[in-house]
């Protein structure tokens, strides 16, 4: 996420405790908190997709996502 929709973010987010925010602001916000959270989110997926365990052996098993075989 570029670095100008975190600053939006959080002028908004600052906004919003101190004086409250117009029904376009908040939606803005909502828009941009979801686009943020949706790239960590991937982030995250794309990190676990590439972890390991090993056990005391030394075999190293991928992650799988829950459910998966």
């Amino acid at each position: 996420m570029e670095q100008h929709k975190i600053d939006r973010i959080n002028h908004l987010a600052r906004k919003h405790k101190s004086e409250g925010l117009t029904p376009e602001e908040a939606a803005e916000r909502a828009a941009l908190h979801r686009e943020y959270v949706e790239e960590i989110k991937g982030s995250l997926r794309a990190h676990l997709d590439n972890t390991y365990l090993v056990d005391e052996k030394g075999n190293k098993t991928k992650l799988r996502r829950k459910g998966e075989q």
